[in-house]
């Protein structure tokens, strides 16, 4: 349990309900909540590294007290929609469409009996993603590796099926260069972890600690393409290059600010191609483009399986739903590591001048498909920094009772 380590950090804020008079009042009390709880936090720390594995490179790891509490992108929270009325001070994106438009709402209790509320919307910080070239490496553990005896010298496969050793590799033999990672999917849900939010209706999804979802490593069909197959054959109808050229419509739309097209379903804007839902990249981009896509891969995969839910609709104001095709607008990322989007300081101000880490445009997340060019391409770190670890935000409409 994570709970008592926070607390232990940020102390124990006091638990804060909600009433229902008017719109206004709900949604301004709901963004100062948000917003104050930047001041949580510790400001002034900086990131430091812990490296494990081989050559203390392999498997770095980055004290996540500091970066994860202090580094966290709470302006991403916003907007935040409260029966009808839309609240987006920051300028951080806007609500997906489709989102709950309804005022009121009810929701049965244990006993099945109906009980009133109102309407509510926002984003949350839901899960975290990491994206690693080692196999069992948890750069986001003090342990970081757990599996020890694992090293490419051992017999471990290097690209070739098996347990595969991530990264980047050049080929000459085909036309462009081949990239893989395996990737850990974790519950990460910082609002009820801080207890700034406790309402059963907007909780995420039930989880209340951080745990482990999803390891690349234990699926067989991460490594193998033709494997993957027979679980979506539908990848047969988009990874080619004309569901590739298709893809361009939605990369100039992120890339414009708006949000995803989900008619794309089988696109990650400027990213590349969902398909197939396999750790196997075939491209010469960069390494935050290309672990991005990843990350988002595993999404789209989980939601294939019925381990991910839509949250967002009037459908789904008391608990969230199967939905097998990845609803793009519901999510949208941060990265944590090796170098952070946001400086946890002062919600919703850039970083300062000077700073590695600052956006053009001052945002600090963005949308699946979103160009790297305008939040990332330059959040490398030689040997270290290889490694990523991106915070998915969910929007989630919920019944506030």
């Amino acid at each position: 349990m994570l709970t008592p380590d926070i607390r232990r950090i940020c102390g124990r804020p006091r638990r804060r309900g909600f009433a229902a008079p008017r719109a206004g009042f709900l949604a301004a009390g709901f963004a100062a909540i948000i917003v104050a709880s930047a001041s949580l936090v510790h400001a002034g720390t900086t990131i430091t590294t812990r490296s494990y594995g081989i050559s203390g490179m392999t498997c770095p790891h980055a004290a996540w007290y500091e970066t994860f509490l202090t580094k966290v992108c709470w302006s991403c929270v916003f907007p935040i929609k409260v029966m009808g009325v839309t609240m987006n001070i920051f300028g951080q994106g806007e609500v997906p469409r489709g989102a709950a438009d309804s005022i009121l709402c009810h929701c049965d209790d244990v006993l099945g009996i109906p009980s009133l509320g109102v309407t509510a919307g926002f984003w949350q910080p839901s899960r975290l993603i990491e994206v690693v070239r080692q196999p069992y490496c948890m750069v986001s553990l003090p342990g970081a590796d757990v599996d020890g005896d694992r090293r490419p010298d051992s017999g471990m496969k290097m690209f070739d099926g098996g347990l595969t050793w991530g990264g980047h590799r050049s080929t000459e033999q085909s036309a462009s260069d081949k990239t893989f990672y395996n990737v850990h999917y974790w519950t990460f849900p910082l609002l009820t972890l801080l207890e700034i939010f406790t309402n059963s209706h907007c909780l995420d999804g039930g989880y209340k600690s951080m745990d482990l979802l999803y390891m690349s490593e234990l699926d067989p069909t991460w490594n193998e393409d033709e494997l993957m197959f027979f679980a979506n054959p539908e990848m047969a109808l988009f990874a080619n290059p004309l569901g590739m050229a298709m893809c361009a419509a939605d990369c100039l739309t992120t890339s414009a600010g708006d949000r995803p097209l989900e008619s794309l379903f089988w696109c990650a804007g400027c990213w590349g191609n969902l398909y197939p839902l396999t750790g196997n990249v075939a491209s010469e981009a960069s390494a935050p483009r290309d672990t991005s896509l990843l990350a988002a891969r595993i999404v789209a995969k989980l939601h294939r399986m019925g381990l991910a839910w839509k949250t967002y609709g009037n459908d789904n104001l008391c608990r969230g739903n199967v939905f097998p095709m990845i609803p793009k607008q519901q999510y949208r990322m941060s990265m944590m590591f090796p170098a952070p989007e946001a400086d946890g300081r002062l919600a919703g101000k850039p970083n300062k001048p000077g700073n590695d880490n600052m956006n053009p445009d001052y945002r600090c997340c963005h949308y699946l498909g979103d160009s790297p060019f305008t939040w990332g391409e330059w959040r490398t770190k030689p040997g270290v920094g290889e490694d990523y670890v991106y915070m998915l935000w969910r929007y989630t409409d919920c019944c506030l009772q």
